[in-house]
């Protein structure tokens, strides 16, 4: 019988209650095993004495992320759906997300956001000490999490993953990443996205180790924080690492195990300096919400491959070419993933074109496999700029780009051509504020730069510096808006 998620809260409360869990960066809050045991349980009453169905979703929009981790895991101990929103998120764009979401009740820590109020006196949404209430007997129905997909590349669809799924993934990430109890990670990334939820929360919860939670990255001090609270692993993206590769690092936690990169492609050099200045290895991630978070990752002990996302981790990966066959190490093409942790279809009925009979999910990433079964993404279907029926894949023209100290980060799009169909064009986000002069130059040396390094039909047909690109919550860049944004430029000038 599968674990179930308010088993695993009574047995951790059970075998070690005044272990801490939770642990607030930046105040002196924590949970410990038996608070979040008992918040669980209280949740499930309240849930009850509102009528709340089994299976329904709760929408959780709550900004502090101790108060969001005691809701979310108390939902969904509750055999209930959590439906996590941006706490962050305007009031059009919650709206929207409600509409789709569809929930029953909604639960927030501020006043101004319709729904049921969460209690803040303690600094938690319940009181775990007063009044803990009988057992949630285990036998009851099990819960879900309800999540929109980042919509980086598309419209946001609905995923609904069961309890089950959730911790399977997360008892993947632990056993790959070799978590204990003497553990202690942390975590500055948005936790209502799945990385938060399940690399974070469960896969702490599941190794019986500590999570330290801060409710976004703090450049200043940040290695100083880690060192204070005895970190031993980093759960960070791209974006974060990026900057702090250039930086000193004035402090390193003693125990500091390994640096783990999730939700968009890390840079061989960031990784490389990374590794360098931390002396430890860095993890990276390649995963998705449809497969509850992690699909693949590189191992701990084993020398860097740079430019790879690992090895599939309790999952089945293939890469499929154009004729449906499976390609053969070193082609590229369609990355599909089956397995206990993915979905077999999504909640609102869309998408369903990209799960087959065979319950393969079409991650629509471009890839290839090596001999030794490791993934390299090449970027996303929708990204490939056919040029001349030369295919360019952006993510290899980027790192190239990135190898200039003056580019903080580099996106390429597909921009129309009359002759070609389309051709690549370089978004570039320089690390300091340049004047005209010296933007030249960069360019200069961009050019230069890939010409040395690219075949002709890849390097770049222009050139744009840019002050910063559209992002998703977890640092991903949106390329649907940016190629939203070049085709009404191209039609407000005629071309």
């Amino acid at each position: 019988m599968p674990i179930r998620l308010r088993g695993l809260l009574r047995s951790r409360s059970a075998g070690h209650p005044h272990k801490t869990f939770l642990e607030d960066a930046r105040t002196h809050r924590v949970i410990d095993n038996a608070g979040i045991d008992a918040a669980a349980r209280a949740w499930s009453r309240e849930l009850d004495a509102l009528h709340v169905p089994h299976g329904a979703r709760v929408l959780v929009d709550i900004d502090d992320p101790l108060s969001f981790a005691v809701v979310h895991l108390s939902v969904i101990a509750a055999g209930r759906c959590s439906a996590p929103v941006n706490p962050e998120a305007t009031p059009a764009e919650t709206h929207r997300a409600r509409m789709a979401l569809r929930p029953v009740l909604v639960i927030t820590d501020r006043a101004l956001r319709p729904g049921l109020r969460v209690q803040v006196g303690t600094g938690l949404p319940v009181d775990p000490v007063a009044d803990p209430g009988a057992p949630v007997p285990d036998d009851g129905p099990p819960g879900s999490a309800a999540l929109l997909t980042s919509g980086s590349t598309g419209a946001p669809k609905t995923v609904v993953l069961a309890e089950e799924q959730l911790l399977h993934v997360a008892g993947a990430v632990a056993r790959h990443h070799r978590l204990t109890a003497a553990d202690r990670g942390f975590n500055p990334l948005p936790l209502f996205h799945i990385n938060g939820q399940v690399v974070g929360l469960l896969a702490t919860l599941v190794s019986g180790a500590t999570l330290v939670l801060d409710r976004r990255f703090h450049r200043t001090g940040f290695w100083p924080l880690l060192a204070a609270h005895d970190i031993t692993w980093l759960n960070a993206v791209p974006a974060v690492l990026t900057i702090l590769s250039r930086e000193k690092i004035p402090v390193l936690p003693q125990r500091l195990r390994f640096v783990r990169s999730a939700s968009a492609p890390l840079s061989e050099n960031v990784g490389r300096l990374i590794a360098a200045a931390t002396g430890v290895p860095v993890v990276e991630s390649y995963g998705m919400t449809e497969a509850a978070s992690q699909i693949t990752a590189t191992p701990l002990d084993a020398p860097a491959r740079p430019g790879s996302v690992g090895l599939p981790v309790d999952v089945e990966l293939e890469v499929i070419g154009p004729d449906g066959g499976v390609c053969p190490p070193g082609a590229v093409g369609r990355v599909r993933i089956r397995g206990a942790g993915v979905i077999r279809g999504y909640a609102d009925g869309r998408g369903a074109d990209r799960i087959d009979d065979a319950h393969w999910l079409d991650t629509a990433d471009l890839g290839r496999l090596d001999d030794d079964g490791y993934l390299y993404l090449v970027g996303r279907a929708d990204d490939v700029v056919n040029r001349g029926g030369e295919l360019v894949y952006p993510r290899e023209i980027e790192e190239v780009l990135l190898d200039e100290p003056a580019v903080a980060d580099a996106v390429v799009i597909g921009r129309p051509d009359d002759v070609l169909g389309a051709v690549p064009i370089a978004l570039i986000r320089p690390a300091d504020e340049l004047d005209a002069a010296a933007g030249a130059q960069l360019v200069r040396r961009l050019v230069k730069l890939c010409t040395v390094h690219l075949a002709r039909y890849k390097r770049p047909a222009e050139f744009r510096l840019v002050g910063g690109f559209p992002l998703a919550p977890t640092g991903k860049v949106r390329r649907t808006e940016l190629r939203r944004q070049l085709a009404d430029e191209l039609a407000a000038s005629g071309r």
